[in-house]
């Protein structure tokens, strides 16, 4: 029917032209962004999933730096032991010299002397090594717990004496002032040797652990983010040739408005 008053095609054409455009609205952020889930009335459920991962994806990467600092202040504590290691070295060095006969007390005293400095230099050490200011090396009761992951995902790290108190080589239990002291040094610094070992080979593995467990969660981290990426990132192939059909629906529909729009002319020139 031929009408002025009510231009239904041109109200049709401009719903269409309108639903062209909001659809091309959508394809431009969708590419300018990157994602196909912008807001949440894009994808209500993808939305909520995307959420969690990215929870999911902080807290592994969390976890990854914890692990990595944890390593760092393994570090730092077993470069402290090795250099303990070298005054112990050193110290059972100058009890096996002092422990021969062939030196006279007057000599005996100098490498005594030196002896204690050796000893106060690893008190001072395991003292002074410390981590963010937290120190392992000082107290067998120590431990620090590091975290990387869920409520279970830890390990945790003890601390180890290596004052002079806890390697037995305080001045009152050790001395090489005499060759029979020195000789008795002996066996004290092969259990202080010993016990060194021990804290510093746990050290070791520890960092192992915690190396195993970064490449882990770096592992895990990648694989979330692909996850993520799936749900979340938009096709880019899909979404051009979506945007390129919405350009020719939006551009016909421009064409038809003006079209339909020029209809009522038709009408009135029935009525000249």
């Amino acid at each position: 029917m031929l009408a002025i008053k009510n231009n239904i095609m041109a109200a049709n054409a401009a719903r269409h032209l309108g639903i062209a455009y909001d659809s091309l609205a959508k394809s431009v952020e969708r590419l300018s962004s990157g994602l196909r889930i912008n807001s949440a009335k894009d994808d209500a459920a993808g939305l909520a999933v995307r959420e969690l991962m990215r929870a999911d994806i902080a807290v592994l990467q969390q976890g990854t730096r914890n692990a990595l600092d944890g390593i760092s202040m393994l570090q730092t504590m077993e470069g402290a032991m090795a250099t303990i290691d070298e005054a112990l070295i050193r110290m059972k060095q100058l009890a096996e010299q002092a422990s021969t006969g062939s030196y006279s007390d007057a000599q005996r005293t100098i490498m005594n002397n030196e002896f204690g400095q050796m000893a106060d230099e690893i008190e001072r050490i395991a003292g002074s090594a410390k981590f963010n200011s937290n120190a392992l090396l000082n107290s067998a009761s120590a431990s620090i717990t590091i975290r990387f992951g869920g409520t279970n995902d830890y390990i945790t790290v003890a601390g180890t004496d290596m004052t002079r108190s806890g390697l037995s080589i305080k001045a009152t239990q050790v001395s090489i002032a005499s060759a029979d002291s020195a000789k008795a040094a002996l066996g004290t610094l092969d259990s202080a040797i010993s016990l060194k070992d021990t804290a510093r080979a746990a050290f070791g593995y520890q960092m192992n652990r915690l190396e195993s467990t970064v490449s882990v969660l770096n592992i895990q981290s990648e694989n979330m983010m692909a996850a993520e990426s799936r749900v979340s990132d938009v096709d880019v192939a899909t979404e051009m040739a979506a945007i390129t059909r919405n350009q020719v629906l939006a551009q016909a529909g421009t064409a038809m408005l003006a079209q339909a729009n020029a209809m009522p002319q038709m009408a009135l020139s029935l009525l000249r």
